[in-house]
C-alpha cells in the first residue's frame, strides 16, 4: 500500500462518520442553517429590501421572500458586477460561476468564501464514503482526471469569473495535484476537440484510476481513446475502477460507457450545480443521492405541478413525502434567496433524506395538457432500448403541433448506435411505455387529440456536430432532453437537413 492510500483510509473513516451523523440530524441542521443565513442576510441590501429584521419564523420568510429565478435576481447581480458590496451576501463574492444553457443566456452565480469549499468537499465525501464501503483505497495510487472547463478566469466587476468546473479546479487540494491530469495548460484550451486530443495524448499511457465528468463528454473521451489505441478503456487502464458522474441523468449513457470500458467499474453519481452541491451518492447499496443538508444550503420544495402557480405550496425538508415530484428551491451562503434552480427531484427515502433527480422545471412537454416530464421520457425510451438490445447515444423531444392533415404528435430526435430494424415498432413500444406512465398523455391519445409519437433518427455524431455548430461543444453543455416548444428541435432539424 502506497503512502497516499495509507493516509486515505483513516481520513475516509472520519469523513464517512461525519456524513452518517449528519444523516441523523438533517432537520436540525436545516433549521440552524436557516437561522445563520438570516443572521447574515439582515446586513445585506437584499435583507433590508425584504425586511429580514422583522422575520422570526419560516412562515414569515415565505411571506416576505417570493421564489425567484435568475432573471428576477438579475438586478442584484448587476449591482455586484458594478463593484458594490453587501448586496446578496456580506462583502463580495470571491467568484462568479458563469453558466449558460441552450435555452437561456449567460448567468453569473455568486460563490462566496463560505460556500466555495462545499463545491469540492462534497465530491470528496462521495469518494471517501465509497472507500469506507469497499475498503479499497488504491484509487489514490494512480492518476485522476476531471473533465472540466478551463481554469483560466476572466474578471467581471473585479471578480474572478469562469465555469464552475474550472473554478473547482482551483480548489483541488495539494495532496491530489500530483495525481491530477490533464496538465493545467491542456485544461486551459478552449476548443473542446483540440483539448480532447491533448487530454488523450497526456493520459493514454497513464495509470488512470478515477475518471470524472458529465457522461456525454466522458463518452467522447472514451471513443477517442479506443480509436487511437485499438483497445477498450478497461484494457488501456487496467487499474481504472471509479467513474464519477453528474450533470445529466446517467441511465441513457450507462450501457455505452460500460461497454466502452469493457468491464464493471464502480460508478458514483453527484448532483452539482453552480448554485451549490446538492446531493451525492454515499452508498452503492442504497437507492438515490444523499441530500447535502449541512452545507450552507437551506432547502425548500414546491410540488412540481404548482411551480408556475402564483402562490405555490412551499415546504421545508421536514414536510417532504416520498414519491412526490418537487421543484428544488434553495437559499444559500452564496447569497441566493428562495432561488428556483430549475431542477425537480423526488424523495426515495426520508430516513435518511435521499433523492433522485427527475428533470427540469422548464424541460417538460405540456403543449396539449399532457404534463410529460423528463423522468417519464427517459424511462420510456431506455426501458424499451434495454429490452430490445438497442443502444441510444443521445436524444431530445419536442411537440409537433402544426401537421398538414395529421393529428399533432411528439417528435423524438434519437441518435442510435444502430437504428432498430423495425423503427416503427420500436416507436410504438416507447409510446406505450409513456402512455403507461402518464395518464394525461394516455387520455390525449385515446381521445384522438394526439397521435402516437414519431422517432426521427439522427445520424452518427449528429448531436455533437450540432452543439459544435452553435459553439457549445464540451464543458458542461448539453442538449435538453425535452422542450415545450420547437426552437431547439427546429434548429437541430434544420442543421441536420443542411448537412
Amino acid at each position: 500500500m502506497k503512502f497516499k492510500s495509507l493516509l486515505a483510509k483513516p481520513f475516509a473513516s472520519i469523513i464517512a462518520n461525519k456524513v452518517k451523523k449528519e444523516m441523523q440530524r438533517a432537520v436540525e441542521d436545516q433549521e440552524s442553517i436557516w437561522q445563520e443565513l438570516m443572521k447574515t442576510g439582515r446586513k445585506t441590501e437584499f435583507g433590508k429590501d425584504h425586511q429580514f429584521e422583522n422575520i422570526q419564523s419560516y412562515e414569515a420568510f415565505k411571506q416576505a421572500v417570493p421564489v425567484r429565478d435568475y432573471e428576477q435576481f438579475k438586478p442584484y447581480i448587476e449591482k455586484i458586477k458594478e463593484g458594490k458590496h453587501n448586496i446578496l451576501w456580506k462583502g463580495q463574492p470571491i467568484y462568479f460561476a458563469k453558466t449558460s444553457g441552450t435555452t437561456s443566456g449567460v448567468k453569473y452565480i455568486p460563490i462566496t468564501k463560505e460556500s466555495v469549499d462545499h463545491h469540492f468537499n462534497t465530491s470528496r465525501n462521495a469518494v471517501f464514503c465509497n472507500v469506507v464501503e469497499t475498503g479499497d483505497t488504491s484509487v489514490f495510487d494512480g492518476k485522476l482526471i476531471f473533465l472540466s472547463g478551463s481554469p483560466e478566469l476572466e474578471r467581471v466587476g473585479g471578480i474572478p469569473t469562469g465555469r464552475l468546473s474550472g473554478i473547482a479546479n482551483h480548489q483541488i487540494p495539494r495532496y491530489l495535484r500530483t495525481n491530477q491530469l490533464p496538465t493545467y495548460e491542456t485544461n486551459c484550451i478552449e476548443d473542446w476537440e483540440t483539448k480532447l486530443g491533448k487530454i488523450v495524448e497526456e493520459t493514454i499511457n497513464a495509470d488512470m484510476r478515477l475518471i470524472s465528468g458529465i457522461p456525454p463528454w466522458m463518452q467522447m473521451y472514451f471513443d477517442r481513446l479506443m480509436a487511437q489505441s485499438g483497445k477498450s478503456v478497461g484494457e488501456l487502464f487496467p487499474n481504472f475502477k471509479l467513474l464519477v458522474h453528474g450533470g445529466v441523468n446517467f441511465e441513457p449513457y450507462k450501457a455505452k460507457l460500460i461497454d466502452s470500458i469493457g468491464r464493471k467499474v464502480t460508478t458514483i453519481e453527484t448532483f452539482p450545480a453552480s448554485e451549490g452541491f446538492f446531493a451525492f451518492q454515499d452508498s452503492q447499496e442504497q437507492e438515490g443521492l444523499l441530500l447535502n443538508t449541512n452545507s450552507g444550503i437551506f432547502f425548500e420544495f414546491i410540488p412540481a405541478t404548482e411551480i408556475f402557480n402564483e402562490n405555490p405550496t412551499r415546504i421545508p425538508l421536514k414536510e417532504v413525502k416520498t414519491g412526490v415530484n418537487y421543484a428544488l428551491i434553495v437559499s444559500t451562503n452564496a447569497g441566493l434567496w428562495a432561488y428556483n434552480i430549475g431542477d425537480t427531484v423526488k424523495f426515495v427515502s426520508t430516513n435518511p433524506y435521499r433523492i433522485v433527480v427527475t428533470g427540469r422545471t422548464k424541460h417538460f412537454i405540456s403543449a396539449f395538457g399532457e404534463h410529460v416530464i423528463g423522468e417519464e421520457v427517459e424511462q420510456s425510451l431506455m426501458g424499451v432500448a434495454d429490452t430490445s438490445g438497442v443502444r441510444i447515444t443521445e436524444f431530445t423531444v419536442a411537440p409537433r403541433i402544426q401537421v398538414n392533415g395529421e393529428l399533432p404528435y411528439h417528435e423524438w430526435f434519437v441518435e442510435f448506435e444502430q437504428v432498430p430494424d423495425n423503427l416503427e415498432a420500436f416507436a410504438l413500444q416507447v409510446d406505450q411505455q409513456l402512455r403507461n406512465k402518464n395518464i394525461y398523455y394516455e387520455d390525449l391519445l385515446t381521445g384522438n387529440i394526439l397521435q402516437p409519437l414519431k422517432i426521427r433518427p439522427v445520424r452518427k455524431n449528429g448531436f455533437i456536430d450540432y452543439m459544435k455548430s452553435i459553439g457549445k461543444l464540451g464543458g458542461q453543455n448539453k442538449v435538453p432532453r425535452l422542450s415545450n416548444d420547437r426552437r431547439i428541435a427546429d434548429e437541430l432539424g434544420n442543421y441536420l437537413a443542411g448537412r
